[in-house]
């Protein structure tokens, strides 16, 4: 069976490859997965896969304070983005920030603020997508 339904125009630019698409771009599930933090909201997770979701601990974490944790992640290099959205866990949206730093080959540190104005224990649901920079 083949695919015939075009889904976009590829060209080769002379410095980088270019892809237009009219309908949804993404990672199969074999590029997903998931993965539960232990301990506390700083325990390092391991997920080796180009995108998934992260159960954070569902430790108490107090108003305007910041709980980071390190995502190892083999298919991470030093060139690529790592994309972040709370997808669930949280009892009330937009009770927490969450964002990437300190991106490195193998890993990125990720850190989820409470925003919410009290002390909160919740076991907040993070989705990552890494978007693979060239070499």
């Amino acid at each position: 069976m083949s695919n015939t339904k075009a889904t976009g125009v590829a060209y080769l630019d002379p410095e980088f490859s270019t892809c237009y698409a009219t309908e949804e771009i993404g990672y199969s599930a074999a590029a997903q997965g998931t993965v539960t933090q232990a301990t506390d909201k700083s325990t390092a997770v391991t997920l080796n896969k180009s995108m998934g979701r992260i159960t954070m601990n569902a430790a108490s974490l107090a108003t305007a304070t910041n709980a980071t944790f390190t995502l190892n992640n083999s298919t991470i290099s030093a060139n690529d983005t790592v994309i972040l959205t709370i997808s669930g866990g949280q009892a009330t949206a937009g009770s927490y920030n969450v964002f990437a730093n300190a991106l490195a080959t193998g890993s990125v540190s990720i850190t989820l603020r409470n925003i919410s104005g009290g002390t909160l224990s919740e076991a907040v649901v993070i989705n990552f997508c890494v978007i693979h920079g060239a070499a």
